[in-house]
């Protein structure tokens, strides 16, 4: 059995709970997804299959890309990820996948693609405390002390300024609220990673 989709963030609203409590929730359009590949243990080692989702025009897919989906008899799809699964079972190219294997009450964790917010400084990017604000400091936002000074070379993973935001960020035991099959709609309590319009992928928690 498949336990994730792929989806596209569309925005964040708020619905009314029982007793009239009022609950935020990001909207993500969820497929429907179409298998394009099955991996199976027998031939690649491990089982998982190859999902897309999103359209896209055959004119702006790759030839590899085309004899890919073409092989798949599916139409071409803008984004591609692969799913690890516990089984194979019933699962087949060309099987679509709907937001129907969720339900209200399900834990899921959504991952996607934070939003980029460019070069930072040390005291946004990592939260330093930054120096005096009194008149004569000269040193705000400074990250000032670098620790070791004979090394002669910056130690990875220093915490410098630098580029923020842009990377894989993954936001587990997030709640489902409703689940709309007719408009592919699913409805997560609290805030999901990236920018409205991102892709995200949901999966099923245990």
């Amino acid at each position: 059995m498949i336990k994730s989709i792929l989806g596209r963030k569309v925005g964040m609203t708020q619905v009314f709970a029982e007793g009239g409590i009022v609950v935020p929730v990001t909207v993500v359009e969820a497929g429907p997804a179409v298998i394009t590949q099955v991996r199976s243990v027998e031939k690649e080692g491990y089982s998982a299959v190859q999902v897309g989702f999103g359209e896209i025009s055959p004119k702006r897919v790759s030839k590899p890309a085309a004899g890919h989906f073409a092989k798949a008899g599916v139409a071409p799809k803008r984004y591609l990820r692969e799913f690890r699964v516990d089984e194979i079972g019933d699962l087949q190219v060309g099987q679509e996948i709907k937001v129907d294997i969720f339900q209200p009450g399900d834990k899921v964790s959504v991952t996607g693609v934070s939003k980029g917010k460019g070069f930072a400084g040390a005291v946004k990017r990592w939260h330093f405390h930054g120096g005096p604000m009194s008149h004569g400091s000269t040193v705000h936002r400074k990250p000032q002390s670098g620790g070791a000074t004979d090394a002669a070379r910056t130690f990875k993973g220093a915490r410098r300024p630098g580029r923020m935001g842009g990377e894989t960020v993954t936001t587990r035991g997030l709640q489902i609220v409703r689940v709309d099959a007719e408009k592919n709609l699913l409805l997560i309590k609290g805030a999901v990673p990236g920018a409205s319009g991102g892709v995200v992928m949901v999966s099923k928690m245990e």
